[in-house]
């Protein structure tokens, strides 16, 4: 995989959770590529927002089954990463 910080975050994920988890918990989603680890996600994560962070949660997403008319296939499966910033960090995501 390619060590470009800007290719390793592909999206902040806005959901309701997130929502919740950024403003009680100062917690972000996102969602990153699928060869990256924890390192190189608080680092991109660092560089990119200029904040600080503590921990980084992984989770890897399975692909659910679709149907495209008789067949059967899978969407994409991707992974999601939970950042946890210090206390004195927020990024402003919209």
């Amino acid at each position: 995989m390619k060590n470009d910080i800007y290719s390793i975050i592909i999206r902040p994920l806005v959901t309701e959770k997130s929502t919740h988890l950024s403003e009680k918990r100062n917690d972000y989603a996102f969602q990153v590529a699928w060869g990256s680890n924890k390192a190189q996600i608080k680092q991109a994560i660092e560089k990119i927002y200029k904040v600080k962070v503590k921990s980084v949660r992984t989770a890897n997403r399975k692909g659910k089954p679709r149907r495209q008319g008789r067949t059967m296939g899978n969407t994409n499966r991707w992974k999601k990463a939970i950042v946890h910033l210090h206390d004195d960090y927020r990024i402003d995501l919209f």
